[in-house]
């Protein structure tokens, strides 16, 4: 039976990052990917993610954005290829919204430029936009994306370069802990570790037992489509943005990669279930969503259909983390389900878990992500 210092299940965006993190400081790391490395079927793909400074969800994020740009940077140099992209970031809706006044929480919080502008500043500014008159958004410059494919592809190379061993397309069946030690079955093989980092996001409580029913995979369907005025949605004049409306919450990036305007509307169509049991082929009513959200605040955009692609997101009930030692097991470290929002952090949750892996602590505040927090219980 082959030993490592630390097996890293999940080879997507933290996988991939952890693996190079370990990797880099001398350990012997092995990562296993049930899929194909860079594959399509769970939460990390489709050409790229929203970064952001200005985090609505909860100020505390913020440190940890600050050293994930840091990171990102880092790969990036390290790769020779970019993998960050800055347009600035737009949190809209109406001025009392969570995602404005959250926004706002964290830019006064932790420092971050910014500026809060009304709905005729902000459709003068990106035409691209056509909001409400009583819609605001806070912008913050920082906003951009990650491309995401490239990313987990460039942190496996370092990884790999690094002398990572990684096997795809062999799928963990069991986690055996005895001793302070950890044994991982596979279909094909049997490894030993001094710690386990499970990161398998959809799947995650196939293999951590106590996260079912609070890890649950939802089915979301992104889209790209031509805009009538394709000069509008290029990332110079249409930043990365949230949009809180009364039928609930949008996510768009500008025009690049696949050459259209890119949407999403969180919680979809509101499809939950075992990620191998949740459609990856788009429909109708996926695409008819979609749409009807670009008729009302971004007509300018829509026009033929460019592309259409299913992910998955993993809910945890509070919507925040979990980066964790399992409770009872400290050799197995628990990392995700992100709800949605967490592949912008990849590149330091990596660093945290190396860390974590290796010394047990880690300088960044994870109190948020407890294992045992309230809404988990």
């Amino acid at each position: 039976m082959q030993s490592f210092d630390v097996i890293v299940i999940g080879v997507g965006g933290m996988g991939s990052a952890a693996l190079w993190q370990l990797a880099q400081r001398g350990k012997r790391v092995l990562g296993l990917e049930r899929f194909d490395l860079g594959h399509v079927m769970g939460s990390s793909h489709g050409f790229n993610r929203i970064i952001r400074l200005a985090y609505f969800e909860h100020p505390d994020y913020v440190p940890l954005l600050r050293r994930a740009y840091q990171l990102w940077r880092e790969a990036e140099r390290e790769a020779g290829e970019q993998l960050l992209y800055i347009t600035g970031g737009l949190d809209a809706g109406r001025e009392d919204s969570r995602t404005v006044q959250g926004a706002l929480v964290a830019c006064l919080q932790h420092g971050l430029p910014h500026e809060l502008l009304d709905a005729v500043q902000i459709n003068l500014c990106f035409p691209g936009y056509r909001l409400p008159a009583d819609y605001a958004a806070v912008w913050q410059p920082d906003g951009g994306f990650v491309a995401s494919d490239r990313a987990i592809l460039a942190h496996a190379a370092l990884a790999i370069h690094a002398g990572a061993e990684i096997h795809a397309r062999e799928k963990v069946l069991a986690i055996e802990p005895a001793n302070g030690r950890v044994t991982v079955v596979t279909e094909r093989a049997r490894y030993e570790a001094g710690r386990v980092i499970v990161s398998t996001g959809a799947w995650i409580a196939d293999l951590v037992p106590g996260l079912q029913g609070k890890a649950v995979a939802e089915r979301q369907v992104l889209g790209w489509f031509q805009p009538k005025h394709p000069e509008l949605f290029v990332p110079d004049l249409f930043p990365v943005s949230n949009l809180s409306t009364d039928i609930g919450q949008l996510y768009l990036l500008p025009s690049w990669a696949v050459p259209g305007l890119k949407i999403g509307f969180r919680h979809h169509l509101g499809e939950q279930g075992h990620p191998d049991a949740l459609s990856r082929e788009p429909v109708e009513a996926d695409e008819a969503l979609l749409r009807s959200s670009l008729r009302t605040y971004f007509s300018e955009a829509e026009g033929p259909t460019l592309h259409l692609a299913t992910c998955l997101f993993t809910n945890t009930p509070d919507e925040h983390f979990i980066i964790d030692r399992l409770p009872g097991c400290p050799e197995i470290l628990v990392a995700s389900p992100c709800s949605g929002h967490g592949f912008k952090f990849a590149s330091v949750i990596g660093e945290i878990l190396a860390d974590l892996a290796v010394t047990d602590a880690t300088e960044h505040d994870l109190s948020l992500f407890r294992y045992d927090r309230a809404a988990l219980s």
